[in-house]
């Protein structure tokens, strides 16, 4: 682990100041993954900036009936809050689908949204890789990839975005409040992300000294029809192979809208506009659930240990729509 400074914030705008002032800063909250990625020297910030007391865990409901979700709210407490279990169930089960129960207790909000990839090769110093060290190359495109992504990916990098809680935020459209040089934005949770193109070290939209500050999920007449379905190696504590968010507006059997999201199979976490118009209109069957899945996985590229990542991902989305056509 290299040197480093640690500085505590007092109020939101002195850490933004802080990380704008050294662009090597990192904020520190849960530290559930900065701390272990500094300890393979795969992040080496010059300085910690500790955000952890700051006021952002507050989850409140809006005006509008959306939820506002602070930064620094913990996974665990998300998952269980009453509001979100009953208006947006695939959001409960998508935190508690991550990691282990120690591990959301610490977790936050943002930093799931933030967290790294978990390839092999990135965590890997021995190793190439475009992600942590920009032009030396990806040593997962030729190397053991199983786990790497096969939708969004390019040929600088095909590593997969680990979050579950990120899927169904996308497929809930929600938005991201930040806090930057300029004052406040919001943008949608997927303009946060980008494709890895010729960059894949530049994995968000965020620029020096942003801070998100909170995630505002819309009201969504259907979103308590929703379901998370994540299928993994092992029951517990294992990243998606393959997952889906789905949520259906279903009326005397033909769906009126959906919404439906990929997790374990993208370069960033994958909502589907061609499944949800393969859906619109049709009748809530298992015929158009497959093509819906066919349609959501037209362009993926498999590579040399991942091809079954598509038809896994199509079974996994096909029996997540019928799962909550039987609710």
């Amino acid at each position: 682990m290299q040197p480093f400074s640690y500085s505590v914030a007092g109020d939101v705008r002195a850490a933004s100041r802080l990380a704008l002032e050294d662009p090597r800063s990192r904020y520190l909250a849960g530290g559930t993954t900065l701390v272990d990625l500094m300890k393979l020297d795969v992040e080496q910030p010059t300085q910690l900036i500790d955000i952890s007391k700051l006021p952002l865990a507050e989850l409140a409901i809006l005006g509008d009936g959306g939820v506002r979700i602070g930064a620094m709210v913990r996974n665990s407490d998300l998952a269980h809050n009453e509001a979100v279990r009953t208006r947006y169930p695939v959001l409960s089960q998508a935190v508690l689908a991550g990691a282990s129960g120690q591990v959301r207790n610490m977790a936050t909000t943002a930093g799931n949204l933030l967290q790294r990839t978990r390839c092999s090769y990135f965590r890997d110093t021995a190793t190439p890789c475009n992600k942590r060290d920009a032009g030396s190359g990806c040593s997962a495109i030729g190397g053991y990839n199983r786990m790497h992504a096969v939708l969004g990916t390019s040929d600088s990098c095909i590593a997969t975005h680990p979050s579950d809680m990120a899927v169904a935020l996308v497929a809930l459209d929600a938005r991201v409040r930040i806090l930057g040089p300029g004052g406040e934005r919001i943008m949608r949770l997927s303009e946060l992300y980008r494709l890895p193109g010729q960059h894949p070290e530049r994995e968000t939209t965020l620029e020096a000294g942003d801070l998100i500050m909170a995630v505002e999920i819309p009201p969504l007449r259907f979103a308590s029809h929703s379901l998370y379905l994540k299928v993994r190696d092992r029951a517990s504590f294992a990243f998606a192979l393959a997952s889906a968010a789905v949520a259906l507006d279903v009326v005397e059997g033909t769906v009126r809208e959906a919404r439906v999201a990929l997790g374990g199979v993208g370069t960033r976490p994958w909502r589907s506009p061609e499944a949800e118009q393969a859906l619109r209109g049709q009748p809530a069957n298992v015929t158009s659930y497959r093509c819906a899945a066919d349609a959501a996985l037209a362009g993926a590229l498999p590579r040399t240990h991942n091809a079954f990542k598509i038809e896994l991902a199509r079974r996994t989305l096909v029996r997540a729509l019928l799962r909550l056509e039987g609710r």
